[in-house]
């Protein structure tokens, strides 16, 4: 999940491949996109996508593109225990993301969304607190850099609610956590 739109997105830990989700983006990725962001009412996002989505959207002005229209003007909590002050318009931090995520997610009625933030990610998988992964896989191998299920303790088991396969190779899934977690065995007993 690390820098998918291009070269000095993320660099951290020398990542070589930024941008290999570009050759892969096509109208079909474009429209699931628009659609995912049309039900936002809020975003929970992690510094580092803090600093990359900051250095990007506001630049972004027209106004018939939806995404740039939701990330400039709907709140944006930040996910940080460093850095207070937040200068893209409508975003606050958010010292404590457990201890807070339900009364933010109770200020609004539609979704709140996370994109990126692979550090905030691992912690709402971790504490079961998503309700919702919406995945896009893409017909490439990287073999490094952050990956959104790398490492945790509590495994869950998935449901698929919906998938759909893209023109250009891609895979888009939806999943809801599954009731509980089940393993099983091909052996003889």
């Amino acid at each position: 999940m690390q820098a998918p739109g291009g070269p000095n997105e993320d660099p951290s830990n020398d990542f070589p491949h930024g941008g290999w989700l570009v050759p892969s983006f096509d109208a079909d990725m474009g429209a699931i996109m628009l659609d995912i962001f049309s039900r936002a009412s809020a975003f929970l996002i992690g510094r580092g996508t803090y600093d990359i989505f900051s250095a990007h959207w506001p630049k972004v002005t027209d106004p018939g593109d939806l995404v740039a229209g939701k990330l400039n003007s709907l709140p944006k909590f930040v996910a940080s225990n460093t850095r207070h002050d937040f200068t893209w318009n409508n975003s606050k931090q958010v010292a404590d993301v457990l201890g807070e995520l339900e009364s933010i997610k109770n200020q609004f009625t539609g979704e709140l969304q996370v994109h990126g933030s692979h550090g905030l990610a691992q912690t709402l998988i971790e504490h079961k607190l998503i309700e919702e992964y919406r995945l896009f896989v893409c017909p490439v191998a990287l073999g490094q850099g952050k990956r959104l299920f790398h490492s945790f303790n509590s495994p869950a088991g998935l449901h698929l609610t919906g998938a759909r396969s893209m023109r250009s190779g891609v895979i888009y899934s939806v999943y809801r956590p599954a009731s509980k977690f089940k393993t099983g065995s091909f052996g003889f007993e």
